[in-house]
């Protein structure tokens, strides 16, 4: 049955970008949202145009737009109505699985889809649309490094369209750096816990790990200067802000010291920067205090969605960024250039910081839930972040925690995967509360963490 819906005003005051991809947006989320229903008659154009205080031409784009999307139709004098959505059968649902990443939560009212959704429609139907469906140059087309750059800069680091890089993801961008810049032999600083990854990178390419005292807020200056007061050092590996996965985030002045003691011995610098933004960027990044020998990676796809794959790295020289271009494409070749494409579009438009703001508050939230489910001082956690660092006492089993959390869908991985100093005592699991886990699962979830945790009076789990 068909309804009218001629008061309808789409929410657009805070939206970026052109206004008739806004409007189109809303269409979808208001759908998703349950404001619009399959059926709902659409306002006149004229008369949405009136409301909204814009031209009639800018409404008409719109709906050509949302048409296009499949997600109304026109039927000439009767006006547009709102499409159902339509699907691809139950068959092809993906269930979640746990990859043991760490994952953005995916927000309660994310815009996510419907912009890339119309950012990418914009795309194809631009003037460019044909070289990007082709092979992109090393690194990224200037375009898109120029954007990278901008978007840096804006963060405080010293960059260019000459000295930044696009890849397809973080990992690629640090497999990129360890290769341009260390060699068999070399040691390279990190803390006690370090992500995975980098710790792969390492081992492939013969590279010793030094591992440094660390506490609450990060890598301890102190004891990076006896490292290299003590043998050769290369480069420090770090995630200054909400790192992986002890969420510490060095302070102003550990940075500078960190800075100093790097320029004293020659160290390199491999800033790992997928999370500062989140927590709202407040501290400056290494790669601005010290660009002469700082190689800072961030990525979008920990900003807000893996889907993307898109990271941007900075390299101190252009000399570097040259070599590590040629290095990217002889692996990986390029990032997808579709994507490439749309985010080169959002951080002109700015569109990024209100999808980066949607996971902040979700994040947010997720804190709040965690906060009155658990007892202070029983983990650590940035403010916005989506993951925890959980101490566990010595009749606690990290295995047992796996095991009891995942089947209720949320990722548990034992700190054994992180530790690269054996003399660490610490005994610890990451938990993560991103993903496509919803609030109310998570909710549960901490519920079974705390009584595994503190009220099990020394009771161990059966066994069948």
């Amino acid at each position: 049955m068909q309804t009218s819906t001629q008061k309808w005003l789409p929410d657009i005051v805070e939206a970026d970008g052109p206004v008739y991809l806004a409007i189109c947006a809303a269409i979808g989320r208001d759908l998703d949202s349950g404001r619009l229903n399959a059926g709902d008659r659409l306002p006149p154009q004229r008369d949405l145009a009136e409301a909204l205080g814009v031209d009639a031409g800018t409404v008409s784009r719109a709906y050509a737009q949302a048409r296009r999307l499949g997600l109304i139709d026109a039927e000439g004098r009767r006006g547009s109505f709102v499409r159902a959505r339509t699907g691809i059968g139950d068959t092809a649902e993906v269930a979640p699985f746990d990859t043991g990443m760490n994952l953005p939560p995916i927000p309660a009212d994310s815009t996510f889809a419907s912009l890339f959704t119309v950012t990418l429609q914009d795309v194809l139907q631009g003037p460019g649309a044909a070289n990007r469906m082709q092979y992109q140059p090393a690194g990224g087309a200037p375009e898109d490094r120029r954007a990278g750059a901008a978007w840096l800069a804006a963060a405080g680091v010293a960059a260019d369209e000459d000295n930044v890089l696009v890849t397809s993801g973080a990992q690629t961008a640090l497999h990129a750096v360890a290769s341009a810049v260390l060699e068999p032999g070399d040691a390279v600083c990190t803390g006690p816990f370090v992500y995975p990854g980098w710790t792969a990178i390492c081992r492939r390419r013969g590279i010793a790990i030094v591992p440094l005292a660390s506490d609450e807020e990060g890598i301890d200056p102190d004891a990076f200067a006896r490292a290299c007061a003590g043998s050769p050092i290369r480069a420090i590996y770090l995630v200054p802000c909400n790192d992986n996965p002890t969420t510490a985030t060095l302070g102003p002045e550990r940075r500078r010291r960190i800075v100093e003691i790097a320029r004293r011995h020659d160290v390199l610098i491999i800033e790992d920067d997928p999370y500062s933004r989140l927590g709202g960027g407040e501290v400056l990044p290494l790669a601005a205090l010290a660009p002469e020998r700082t190689w800072h990676v961030s990525s979008l796809s920990k900003l807000i969605s893996p889907a993307l794959r898109i990271a941007y790295v900075r390299a101190p020289l252009l000399r570097d960024a040259l070599r590590m271009a040629t290095d990217t494409h002889e692996t990986t070749v390029m990032p997808p250039p579709l994507n490439m494409a749309v985010c080169t579009q959002w951080l002109r438009s700015g569109a990024w910081a209100r999808l980066v703001d949607e996971v902040r508050l979700e994040c947010e939230a997720r804190q709040a839930i965690v906060a009155a489910s658990l007892p202070a001082g029983s983990y650590r956690a940035g403010a916005a972040g989506y993951h925890l660092w959980v101490p566990l006492g010595a009749e606690t089993s990290a295995f047992e925690l796996v095991g009891a959390l995942s089947s209720l869908g949320v990722s548990v991985v034992s700190g054994e995967q992180f530790r690269v100093d054996p003399a660490c005592s610490e005994r610890a699991v990451r938990v993560s509360i991103g993903g496509s886990l919803d609030r109310q699962r998570l909710a549960r979830a901490l519920g079974v963490l705390d009584a595994m945790l503190h009220h099990r009076a020394g009771r161990s789990s059966p066994l069948v």
